[in-house]
């Protein structure tokens, strides 16, 4: 190592311990070449993450891609297939892509490559939509959003692993948390920007150009993760076919501990299916202003920007408290929430609650968001990792789908009551979160540990 890179060795390692509370017995287990790469590791993985939730804020199929498909005079029942595509497209098909992600020694390169195929993906969205238009354009839009999902089931498969291998157990939780803090700071600022600016329209070439350039923020993040020092794994060889899948399926009869903790994700998910009807309470009461939404989007960059970093720090001591913590101040928000409504006419005067409300809830989905991340990856070791994540994501990709199409059923009679109803979910989830044993020595030694 030459003077240059032994000095910005140093400087990186003594920001990681200003900013994490690492154990150092836990990174004891890595080997001492896999020690010394943890700062850069931790860096790198912050700058990824970041670039894509970045590109995810700009691209996003609540706002943006719904904005665009309205410029391009796309169909309006096309608007109804963005969400579910996005979310469940990208957890359904893990449960065939572990098997191909078993077989890999380095992990990092199926990230990589998942990163590069989104950025192609978010780049033919652009290009759809400045050259195309009407329901071609969105027909286009839809099945390029089909295999951006796909790319980010590769992607989100990989990270776990690849975490695990170049983060000790007692600094991951803040590491995410790191991730999800600058990406929130970024939130406020468009929220902010939203909040100030005047109301304008655009058309559908404007709107082209941003996600475009948004597709360069997935290659920038590629490249920074190839530079990732990961631990190799020997490669799973038996992995794939029926027989794997069906042992993968069969671990939610044969393992109590998975199984449990998917029952209790599955009732976490009420922190994120309640965000949008908080949206439309607001809408509903105070009518569709441009600072009303600025406070909302302002309020969950916020709820990031300073709730993930102690998120983190209590996750790396108990992930569990964590996940009870965020389901129980969602159900309270909920509740809160259900409350003001049932006030009538007298919550006119209080626009300024619901956002605050909102702020509570992204502070609880942080926390439950951050909590089973680190619950899953702290739990297990090796290619048993990449099972969990892909059978607890495949399960929860189908229950979203589902809950989302009951949310919006209910939401036809009254949004209040569905809130309330996904409260009552959140006190079941830090129940069942109770039931759950603590993470610390439940999984084996870490793969990266091992010398090869």
């Amino acid at each position: 190592m030459n003077a240059v890179s032994s000095a910005r060795h140093g400087a990186a390692e003594r920001l990681f311990k200003r900013l994490v509370d690492v154990d150092d017995d836990a990174a004891e287990v890595f080997r001492p070449s896999a020690r010394d790469s943890i700062p850069g590791n931790f860096f790198r993985t912050i700058g990824a993450t970041f670039l894509v939730q970045l590109g995810d804020a700009l691209t996003g199929p609540k706002i943006s891609l719904v904005w665009l498909l309205g410029a391009v005079g796309a169909p309006a029942y096309l608007v109804g297939l963005l969400v579910p595509i996005r979310e469940s497209g990208s957890m359904l098909p893990q449960f065939a892509i572990a098997s191909f992600v078993s077989t890999c020694r380095l992990r990092k390169w199926v990230w990589v490559g998942g990163a590069v195929a989104q950025a192609v993906a978010v780049a033919g969205i652009g290009l759809s939509a400045m050259f195309v238009g009407g329901a071609t354009a969105g027909w286009l839009i839809i099945a390029l959003l089909m295999v951006f999902s796909l790319a980010r089931a590769f992607s989100s498969i990989a990270a776990k692993d690849v975490l695990a291998r170049t983060i000790p157990k007692s600094a991951r939780g803040q590491t995410s948390a790191w991730a999800a803090s600058a990406a929130g700071l970024v939130t406020v600022g468009a929220g902010a920007m939203l909040v100030l600016s005047p109301d304008t329209r655009h058309d559908a070439g404007f709107y082209a150009l941003i996600v475009l350039g948004a597709s360069t923020l997935w290659l920038l993040a590629a490249a920074i993760y190839a530079r990732m020092r990961e631990s190799p794994e020997s490669p799973d060889n038996k992995a794939g076919g029926a027989a794997t899948a069906g042992a993968r399926l069969g671990c939610l009869k044969t393992d109590p501990l998975l199984r449990r903790f998917v029952v209790a994700r599955c009732l976490l998910l009420c922190t994120a299916l309640s965000a949008p009807f908080y949206v439309s309470l607001g809408q509903a009461a105070f009518g569709s202003q441009p600072l009303l939404l600025g406070a909302f989007i302002a309020a969950s960059g916020l709820a990031s920007l300073v709730s993930a970093p102690f998120w983190g720090r209590l996750a790396d001591r108990s992930s569990r408290k964590v996940m009870m913590l965020g389901a129980g101040l969602a159900a309270a928000a909920g509740v809160a929430a259900f409350a003001i409504d049932a006030l009538g006419e007298g919550r006119r005067g209080m626009s300024w609650l619901l956002p605050v409300l909102y702020f509570v809830l992204a502070v609880a989905h942080q926390g439950a968001r951050i909590g089973r991340k680190t619950y899953v990856v702290d739990i297990a070791s090796g290619n048993e990792r990449t099972d969990y994540v892909a059978v607890s994501n495949t399960v929860v990709g189908l229950v979203l789908l589902g809950a989302g199409t009951l949310g919006a059923i209910g939401a036809a009679f009254s949004t209040p009551l569905v809130i309330l109803a996904l409260s009552m979910l959140g006190l079941g989830g830090a129940c069942m979160v109770y039931r759950l044993p603590e993470a610390e020595g439940a999984g084996a030694a870490d793969h990266g540990a091992a010398e090869t």
